[in-house]
């Protein structure tokens, strides 16, 4: 039974979708509890990124997080897990444009990866976010959902909502 009285509201969760839009297309929506400007820097900022982005139910943590993020910029986050060999992920930014839209390749499998783009609409405070990858092929995405590598996300942005409650309106005062 819920200790709660009847009149206190029961806290909204914030659902992430999963949905595989065709052979080569994997789109996650979700939306935040923040504005648009702090959910891209959060996005954008190593040392934010940092404190959201791996599950921890994997097991993981940054050991290191790089980020250029200009049009012609690269990116570069490299985890660990114990003694196991770092986990490395790479590519370049092909978009940026503050607070609404980033794109970027990931080349950390030595042929032509996904390109993800993700955009982000402010809604009345909060932000409607849509990350669409965009594989070189089915086989591809096909090796992505069976390797568990798409998993985790629903994790990574309840991370992420801790971190913009956590952040308030204090992020981008600078």
């Amino acid at each position: 039974m819920d200790a709660r009285k009847e009149s206190e509201p029961t806290p909204m969760k914030n659902r992430t979708t999963v949905e595989r839009k065709s052979e080569r297309e994997l789109v996650v929506t979700r939306t935040f509890n923040g504005p648009a400007r702090i959910v891209f820097e959060a996005w954008t900022r190593p040392e934010l990124l940092k404190q959201w982005w791996a599950p921890k139910s994997f097991g993981v943590s940054f050991i290191s997080c790089e980020a250029d993020v200009r049009a012609g910029g690269t990116y570069r986050l490299v985890f660990g897990n114990g003694a196991s060999k770092p986990m490395e992920f790479f590519g370049r930014y092909i978009e940026v444009t503050p607070h609404s839209r980033l794109v970027w390749t990931n080349e950390e499998g030595g042929e032509s990866g996904q390109v993800t783009t993700v955009t982000f609409e402010e809604r009345g405070g909060k932000t409607l976010l849509i990350m669409h990858d965009l594989y070189p092929s089915k086989e591809a995405l096909d090796g992505a959902i069976a390797s568990g590598s798409t998993g985790g996300m629903d994790e990574t942005f309840e991370q992420l909502d801790q971190l913009l409650a956590a952040l308030g309106t204090s992020v981008g005062r600078s």
